[in-house]
């Protein structure tokens, strides 16, 4: 018999509060390589506290966080990064006045630890591997564009090439798809589906848009008030009671975060 796999994230019984207030409450999960797992939940349901304990923005209470069987909890987010977890988020963060490889290029130049600042420019440096991740993302033929012209679709699948640059084995991905038109959503969605198997990546994402959550998640973990009140299939989650009641309104008001 062969060894079970290691999943690339895994948490154990994590939990933050603030001033009394259990945001997230003993949640556990895993995702494996190649994997696309949705959080979902109602506003103030924890989500995006669970994500900044994951990438280290936040210390948790309670609970630790395994990258590939190690801990990394309380880490900071750049050695977090450093390790292979990229992240991206519900507001592009990309430098407007350079260029589309530039900003792909300013990334390489920070994963491989040399500093940008002594040239002034990234120039030529990495630049064929920057022109691949955005051909892989469908984001080539518009290299030399500046980022503050391009549309929002295009400034998405440009930061996804940015979050790929440090080869990362986890993607952490928050509300990827939001101020996208819905044909755009479940293109960027596809994308990231099709490069997650090819490379390996598991990816973690929040999303309000349940059309691209079912489309194309391998599976869905539903928070609400900090805790973890369901997991499993599209289909199983879609058919779960609870879920139900908490996307109908009968419990969808929380504090939290």
């Amino acid at each position: 018999m062969s060894a079970p796999m290691i999943p690339v994230l895994e948490a154990r019984g994590l939990a933050r509060s603030f001033g009394g207030v259990k945001a997230v409450d003993g949640v556990s999960f895993s995702v494996e390589a190649g994997r696309l797992v949705a959080l979902i939940g109602p506003n103030g349901a924890g989500k995006t506290t669970c994500f900044n304990m994951l990438n280290g923005q936040l210390k948790p209470d309670r609970g630790e966080v395994l990258l590939a069987g190690k801990p990394i909890t309380g880490l900071e987010p750049r050695k977090i990064w450093r390790l292979g977890v990229g992240r991206t988020f519900q507001i592009t963060a990309t430098f407007a006045s350079m260029t589309v490889r530039e900003n792909v290029q300013m990334a390489l130049i920070s994963h491989e630890g040399e500093s940008w600042r002594l040239f002034g420019r990234a120039d030529g440096r990495h630049r064929e591997v920057a022109d691949a991740l955005l051909a892989q993302v469908g984001m080539g033929g518009q290299a030399e564009r500046a980022c503050g012209v391009l549309a929002y679709g295009d400034l998405k699948r440009v930061e996804l090439a940015v979050a790929l640059a440090n080869a990362p084995k986890l993607l952490l991905m928050d509300e990827p798809t939001a101020g996208m038109a819905p044909q755009e959503r479940i293109a960027l969605m596809a994308l990231t589906a099709r490069i997650a198997k090819e490379r390996g990546i598991a990816v973690l994402f929040t999303e309000h848009d349940m059309d691209v959550v079912f489309a194309h998640a391998d599976s869905v973990l539903v928070l609400d008030r900090g805790r973890l009140i369901a997991a499993g299939t599209s289909a199983e989650v879609r058919q779960d009671p609870q879920v139900r009641a908490v996307y109908l309104g009968s419990g969808a008001t929380s504090g939290g975060h």
